[in-house]
């Protein structure tokens, strides 16, 4: 069993003696950090602005239709 997991973890796990091998690894790692930050950050950015809009227009919507019940009461 313990072979199996040595040959299993083995594959998976590879520790460098020479540690500058981490080097790129760790800065690779850092760029997509700031990417995924940076999108997220766009995202929601993106969706304050749409959520305003879409807040705008149902004002909207609202505003007519209470302007078309006020116009329906004056009819009757």
């Amino acid at each position: 069993m313990d072979f199996l997991n040595n040959c299993i973890l083995g594959l998976f796990l590879y520790f460098p003696e020479d540690k500058s091998e981490y080097i790129p690894a760790a800065i690779t790692s850092i760029i997509f950090l700031i990417a995924a930050l940076f999108t997220m950050r766009m995202i929601i950015r993106y969706s304050r602005k749409e959520a305003l809009k879409t807040k705008e227009l149902e004002d909207e919507v609202a505003r007519r239709n209470q302007a078309a019940r006020g116009n329906e009461m004056k009819k009757l």
